[in-house]
């Protein structure tokens, strides 16, 4: 028992999965994300998949992930296509994937993503979340304000080597974790505030 257990139970949220109807991948550099949605779309999960992202606000250009290796270095687009690229090789048709390509950071991810379920004319009553272990109670947070009616399941992946079973262990990975927790104690004012109107509005 540690004293900073509870902040693991809440940062390192996990759901079991369940069959949905899409999958929604939050943007990112961690193409393992990706890799995890195909896996979960492989096994009858969910028969949509909904990459998001353009690229961070902090680099004008996408040059890849920080893994896997073989993508790394290349310069795609945007996030999304980033992800399309993984979902593709990984014998996801076309078909199946829906990027978004205008999101700069999460919140933006949930937005677009919302604006693009909105447009195809979807009801989504249960998802599939595939984001990074340690993002996974941010992000869940994000799409749940923007799709409030919508069964969220979060099926994280571990990325950077961070993980719930030893996060404390690095300084990275503590550098990590706790910008998680101030992020999800710093971002969500004027949203919580809002509520369910949003402080960016979907249409």
């Amino acid at each position: 028992m540690h004293f900073f257990d509870p902040i693991t139970d809440f940062i390192f949220i996990e759901h079991e999965a369940e069959a949905a109807d899409v999958i929604f991948i939050p943007g990112g550099p961690c193409g393992e994300i990706a890799l995890h949605a195909a896996e979960l779309h492989h096994q009858g999960y969910a028969p949509l998949l909904i990459p998001s992202g353009k690229h961070s606000i902090l680099d004008p250009v996408y040059r890849g992930a920080q893994s896997p290796e073989k993508y790394r270095g290349r310069e795609f687009p945007t996030e999304a296509d980033f992800f399309s690229t993984i979902l593709l090789d990984q014998g996801v048709p076309s078909s199946c994937i829906r990027p978004e390509r205008q999101a700069t950071f999460t919140y933006e991810n949930a937005i677009y993503t919302r604006k693009l379920t909105d447009a195809l004319g979807l009801t989504i009553r249960t998802a599939l979340l595939s984001c990074q272990a340690y993002h996974a109670r941010r992000a869940l947070l994000y799409y749940q304000a923007l799709f409030p009616d919508t069964k969220i399941l979060v099926s994280p992946t571990v990325t950077q080597g961070i993980r719930k079973e030893d996060w404390f262990l690095k300084p990275e990975s503590i550098d990590a974790v706790l910008k998680e927790m101030e992020h999800c104690g710093s971002q969500f004012h004027e949203i919580i505030k809002k509520y369910p109107d949003y402080a960016i509005p979907i249409h």
